[in-house]
């Protein structure tokens, strides 16, 4: 698993554990929902660190408990 994939699974586990859609999340944070809707199809490659910090945002969650999962030690 690359980064990015791995980036994408954790914010889908979010999106399911908050019962919260990808358009909710990026306004909550400040972002335009197209810019999380790009990352998460594979439009956007890579996702910039100042845009996941939103993304954390909108979920109300650090960027510390974001990256606390074991899959994120094990990537290409």
């Amino acid at each position: 698993m690359t980064v990015d994939e791995a980036v994408r699974y954790r914010i889908n586990e979010l999106l399911l554990e908050k019962k919260m859609t990808i358009s909710e999340v990026s306004l909550a944070g400040g972002l335009t929902p197209s810019t999380l809707y790009d990352f998460m199809r594979g439009t956007t490659a890579h996702i910039q660190l100042n845009t996941l910090k939103c993304v954390c945002m909108g979920f109300e969650l650090s960027l510390s408990s974001f990256f606390d999962k074991e899959y994120f030690n094990d990537y290409e």
